[in-house]
């Protein structure tokens, strides 16, 4: 057997796991490599071991109760008699900001589990070519290996991962992250993160590393948030972003972590439209519609700008279906929809389906005018449809009355006062023999009709 040899199979190994049944499995393995083993069972226990037996190695379990197994490389390599004992972690956690932390505690690897055995000897024959002089510093090769390993590892990540500066400039992405964003290798290094960002969440973020830096004992996990990232091609993508401060050689580093929601954020968005939908007509249902123009009423509160709503009702529509049938009817009512829908392509319009064969409409900044002839143009377009309508009394085509409100609220002023406006509105439209529009028009004296109709 060479010097070598020798030396490596004479080499100590501490193992320190807090299951027995992974220190037996490990003692057994690494004895039958030629090494001599040491065991213990909680971060303590390694620590007195580790100055009494002064080992080559240790393989040391992350996750332990009391102190686990941070702490415990931490320990070790604050105290003169351990601090250059190489230290491998073994955990189940593998995710980028683990192995990291591993790593800045000082470990020279990081194992994960479940371990498989051929693993663990090839990383420890790694560590142990010969048994390293206790009080050598370690050796600039052991620096660049260390630091090979790593890049491996994140090179390799589905997660994307940077690393940010105290000033936001980025310093590394992995492949994942450049895959992500739409960047070839290296080119976001030397760019600032706040260029991925909407301004007031780059201005939070910069303000966070302006916090760490005044005083990194304070700093801890920005924790995830989800934030649009701007990608190469001028699409924004939906991400989860956590960012971890650590320090390196006395600079204050951030590892960046991203995960792509876009799928998720899709899926959410379409069952929280599924939601609000009126699931026969397609368009906004009453939660919607009531949601909204609370919304809209404040917001023209605030503007001083005319707030127009549009109550309709289909004519005779029990007729209708008794006539036809249901078939018919809910066909007669998801055509009347549409034509609703088509009048309403404004960020501040919306049209609902607000119960039975009864409408909704609302337009923000909108007059009295421009109501009035929206109103008039929905009312002959269902007319202009020409659904027969057999039993009606007033017309031989499906038609429809409509009440139409304008007003300019004030705080002084009730939502609900203008909703039944418009429905009285309406109801006297029918009155007044159907397929006809009633307003009540903007003005000086506009509110008091409103509130006088909304009595009656």
């Amino acid at each position: 057997m060479n010097s070598a040899a020798t030396a490596w199979r004479e080499s100590a190994i501490l193992i320190v796991d807090d299951a027995p049944a992974h220190l037996d499995t490990l003692r057994t393995t690494m004895a039958r490599q030629g090494y001599r083993t040491f065991v213990a069972n909680s971060g303590e226990r390694a620590l007195g071991l580790a100055k009494q037996v002064h080992p080559d190695l240790i393989l040391l379990d992350v996750m332990m109760p009391g102190m686990d197994g941070l702490e415990t490389c931490r320990q070790l390599k604050l105290h003169p008699d351990t601090e250059h004992i190489p230290v491998i972690f073994m955990s189940a956690r593998n995710e980028a900001h683990d192995v990291v932390a591993g790593f800045e505690r000082g470990a020279v690897d990081y194992i994960g589990k479940p371990l498989r055995m051929a693993e663990v000897c090839a990383r420890v024959r790694a560590r142990l070519p010969g048994a390293a002089p206790r009080t050598a510093q370690p050796q600039a090769s052991e620096q660049w290996e260390q630091s090979r390993r790593l890049r491996t590892m994140i090179d390799t990540m589905a997660e994307g991962l940077m690393i940010v500066q105290g000033n936001g400039q980025i310093d590394y992405t992995n492949p994942a992250c450049d895959s992500y964003l739409g960047y070839g290798a290296g080119e976001l290094a030397g760019h600032s993160i706040t260029e991925l960002l909407h301004a007031p969440v780059a201005a939070d973020y910069l303000q966070y590393f302006s916090s760490c830096a005044a005083d990194p004992a304070r700093s801890d996990s920005h924790g995830t948030r989800e934030v649009a990232i701007h990608h190469r091609d001028g699409v924004e993508r939906e991400m989860d972003l956590t960012l971890t401060p650590m320090q390196v050689d006395g600079q204050a580093l951030f590892i960046g972590q991203l995960h792509d929601i876009s799928h998720r954020k899709q899926q959410q968005v379409a069952l929280e439209r599924a939601a609000l939908a009126d699931p026969l007509t397609r368009i906004a249902n009453r939660r919607h519609f009531d949601n909204v123009v609370e919304l809209e009423w404040q917001r023209a509160v605030r503007s001083g700008q005319p707030l127009s709503l549009i109550m309709l009702d289909v004519d005779h529509f029990k007729l209708y279906n008794d006539e036809l049938g249901h078939a018919a009817g809910d066909s007669a009512l998801r055509a009347v929809a549409a034509v609703l829908a088509a009048h309403a392509p404004r960020a501040t319009d919306l049209a609902a389906r607000y119960g039975g064969e009864e409408f909704a409409l609302l337009f923000g900044e909108t007059d009295a005018n421009a109501a009035c002839t929206m109103a008039e143009s929905i009312r002959s377009a269902i007319e202009a449809l020409q659904l027969p309508h057999p039993r009606s009394p007033s017309s031989a085509w499906l038609t429809a009355s409509v009440g139409v409100i304008t007003i300019i609220p004030s705080q002084l002023d009730l939502l609900a006062d203008s909703v039944q406006a418009a429905d009285r509105a309406m109801y006297a439209a029918k009155d007044a023999g159907r397929n006809r529009i009633v307003a009540v028009h903007a003005g000086p004296d506009s509110w008091e009709a409103v509130k006088l109709m909304s009595r009656h």
